[in-house]
């Protein structure tokens, strides 16, 4: 008797150990499609083209997996997805994820203010391109172009403003850095980095600050700057966003960016939330 009540027990252990693993995938294929659907008005996992089994792959882990690890809304997956892959160049994509992040309610000034973001990380020629393939999406969708002004200092404003973003977000600047350069040319750069990220791109609205710091490390983390990402990790936790928070940003960077770094990311914000 003893024999048969075990016997039952595994079979019952193997039966719900089988509906687990299928209700886990049934999840993770019904919230891809959900996702999928709600972000470009479309249906997944169809099977069709020239590569439907990496599609399979792709968007289940995507739209099914990723989507659903950490606290972050479609409206800041879709800025992180919109910032990264314009860091990357990879314009295709950017048009189609602008698309989905106009559908889940980032507004155009918004979307806007994301790449004009890029510029200071990648250059204005980069910025640009982007900004190009936003603006197709803009027409497609018949908003008037251009848009709202989001500027907030003048020539006479912007070192004040910048200083006063810059003393909150990182306290003592760069200097330490440019220190010794020749000429002095350090105090030119501070000076840059001071007046134009902060006082003219940081300062502009539609975005407030601790969705610009968010992106901006997701930019850093695309790009694999090491060292930024340190002190950036500190200018997000000062802008109110939390170590849970930016792991979640940078997994949401990873299926665009790769695993390595990704890893190279996390690992800075595992080191410094250590501290």
């Amino acid at each position: 008797m003893k024999k048969v009540i075990i016997i039952i027990a595994i079979a019952l252990t193997a039966s719900l150990s089988a509906t687990a693993q299928t209700t886990d995938k049934m999840n993770r294929i019904e919230v891809c499609k959900q996702n999928y659907h709600t972000l470009f008005g479309g249906e997944a996992l169809t099977g069709q083209g020239t590569d439907p089994e990496m599609m399979d792959i792709l968007q289940k882990f995507i739209f099914g997996e990723v989507f659903l690890t950490g606290e972050l809304t479609l409206k800041q997956r879709e800025m992180i997805t919109c910032i990264t892959l314009a860091t990357m160049q990879t314009l295709p994509q950017l048009k189609a994820h602008a698309g989905a992040a106009l559908n889940v309610g980032v507004t155009p000034e918004e979307l806007r203010e994301v790449m004009y973001l890029t510029a200071p990380f990648i250059g204005f020629p980069k910025m640009l391109n982007a900004v190009a393939t936003v603006n197709e999406v803009f027409k497609e969708r018949g908003i008037s172009l251009p848009l709202e002004k989001q500027g907030t200092v003048t020539e006479e404003t912007r070192h004040e403003a910048g200083m006063a973003i810059q003393d909150k977000q990182y306290p003592g600047g760069i200097a330490s850095v440019m220190e010794e350069l020749p000429s002095d040319m350090g105090k030119d750069v501070e000076r840059f980095l001071t007046d134009y990220l902060f006082g003219e791109i940081y300062s502009r609205g539609a975005l407030d600050l601790q969705t610009r710091e968010l992106l901006g490390y997701c930019v850093l983390t695309t790009l694999e700057a090491e060292s930024q990402l340190h002190s950036h990790y500190h200018g997000n936790i000062n802008a109110g966003n939390s170590p849970e928070t930016l792991t979640a940003a940078v997994i949401q960077c990873l299926p665009y960016i790769g695993f390595p770094a990704a890893i190279k990311a996390l690992r800075v914000i595992k080191e410094e939330y250590a501290k």
